[in-house]
């Protein structure tokens, strides 16, 4: 079987497109990364993609007019680049409707919570405000609606109780380094199906214990 050819959208530091980097280096991972765009020119997750002799494109969304015409040229590299899945990694551009539609069941994202909980931007600050026990994080398929789809995917990662945001972010990046890769190598391997907006995944079992936080003394 064919590698699956991946886009990986950034417009930052693209320590998730360096997790799938380094996934995509294993000769038996099932995807290969065919671009990467980034919307921020002189962003350090274009060093990275260069640095593994990977294609980039910069695409600033200030250039163009309109959301329309800035998709419209998302697309045109995309489909140059023969791209069968799209992976947002730190991509920090709302998507219309009409690009989800045209890659429906063919883009994912990465967020910094145990999504439907806590969509939007500064998670963790609003984790510790609330006094969530956990958090984590999700990759989904994408839906017009923000941070919203089919979960492939989550890692739960416990608060502690000193916790401020940025150690917080630290222990959850840790698991998106892991779950991405994860889920783009489940897709690949053409085990994930969507039965009512629902993942299925074939020969998939859960953890076999529950996570209590926090711990009897």
């Amino acid at each position: 079987m064919a590698a699956l050819k991946l886009a990986v959208l950034i417009s930052g530091r693209g320590s998730n497109l360096q997790a799938l980097i380094d996934a995509c280096a294993d000769p038996l991972f099932p995807a290969t990364i065919a671009l990467v765009i980034s919307n921020v020119p002189g962003v350090a997750g274009l060093e990275r993609a260069a640095r593994a002799d990977i294609p980039v494109v910069v695409i600033e969304h200030k250039a163009f007019a309109d959301r329309a015409g800035f998709e419209d040229a998302l697309n045109e590299a995309l489909a140059g680049a023969g791209v069968e899945l799209v992976c947002l990694a730190g991509f920090m551009r709302l998507l219309t409707d009409g690009f989800v539609s045209r890659w429906h069941d063919r883009l994912i994202n990465i967020h910094p919570s145990l999504l439907p909980a806590f969509r939007g931007l500064h998670v963790h600050e609003r984790v510790i405000a609330y006094g969530a026990r956990f958090t984590g994080c999700t990759v989904h398929f994408v839906r017009p609606a923000m941070d919203d789809g089919p979960i492939i995917v989550q890692a739960a990662v416990p608060v502690q109780c000193d916790d401020d945001a940025d150690i917080l972010a630290a222990r959850v990046l840790a698991e998106e380094h892991r779950v991405f890769p994860l889920a783009v190598r489940l897709i690949a391997e053409g085990r994930v199906r969507i039965e009512a907006d629902r993942v299925v995944i074939d020969g998939a079992r859960g953890p076999a214990n529950a996570l209590i936080n926090p711990e009897a003394a």
